[in-house]
């Protein structure tokens, strides 16, 4: 493992951590970067693998309301629902995720093109749907109905297309089904956890015999750079979509896909 490996590791892993949770495709960013400065890892394992940090992030910042849930589950309705509803969005995507593992992973990952396209046209649609006047009926996640969460689980399917984002794609349905931003947000956060848990045991299983010390080395560094990174985002998204919405990630978006088809464009093979 060298320096370059090990800065690239570090990179990477900061991206994971600041773009995970944000509905600008974590992914989509991991890959179009990895290109750019030479990063390759063993069957792109590393990019789904340092998931692990985010997951660790998010379950570190809501620790102790995932505790009262575990706790009123046995005796609280209205806790039940939400798990079960979780679950049910959690399901369409780990479903096709599972059958199309390796057209993913051989094709989709391979073809940069196709990011740069997805976040684009994510941008648009998520510029369109944050200026739509639409009156929210669900302002709190533990009152989202399960018809509303399978729809949100459907919309995350999208996410199986890099460049896509899994919270961009689960908060642009949330909000066209008549949630308001902040319970768009915090649902995606809930949502993350099994989709996310669920990706990382799969790649692992799929990809473990591929896997030597120096991957499971820089998988390490980039884990624990993406947990501390992911913590600070985690902390501040809520307050900040509440008050400025989606707008500033609609316009990220399009600038990096628009950047990524310009290098793409410029760099031979």
């Amino acid at each position: 493992m060298n320096e370059q490996t090990i800065v690239g590791a570090i990179v990477l892993g900061f991206v994971e951590g600041l773009t995970e949770f944000l509905p600008v495709s974590s992914t989509g960013h991991l890959l179009l970067i990895g290109e750019v400065i030479g990063f390759e890892s063993t069957g792109k394992v590393f990019e789904v693998l340092i998931q692990l940090g985010a997951i660790a992030a998010i379950f570190t910042v809501y620790f102790t309301r995932l505790l009262q849930l575990a706790r009123a589950l046995p005796s609280d309705p209205v806790a039940r629902r939400f798990v079960t509803g979780v679950i049910v969005a959690f399901l369409p995507a780990a479903i096709i995720g599972a059958l199309g593992h390796s057209f993913i992973k051989t094709v989709l990952f391979e073809t940069p093109v196709l990011v740069c396209v997805m976040l684009i046209l994510g941008g648009i649609a998520l510029l369109w749907i944050d200026r739509l006047a639409v009156e929210p009926r669900y302002r709190d996640v533990m009152e989202f109905p399960l018809s509303l969460c399978l729809k949100i689980g459907i919309f995350q399917c999208l996410a199986l297309i890099p460049g896509t984002s899994r919270s961009g794609a689960t908060i642009a349905g949330s909000l066209l089904m008549g949630a308001d931003k902040r319970s768009a947000a915090e649902f995606s956060f809930f949502l993350a956890m099994p989709t996310m848990a669920g990706a990382f045991v799969f790649d692992l299983y799929a990809n473990v015999d591929r896997l030597d010390g120096s991957d499971a080395a820089i998988i390490a560094i980039g884990f624990v750079t993406s947990f501390i990174v992911a913590v600070a985002v985690v902390r501040a998204l809520l307050d900040f979509v509440s008050r400025h919405g989606f707008a500033f990630f609609a316009w990220w978006r399009l600038v990096v896909g628009t950047a990524g088809l310009i290098w793409l464009a410029a760099v031979p093979g």
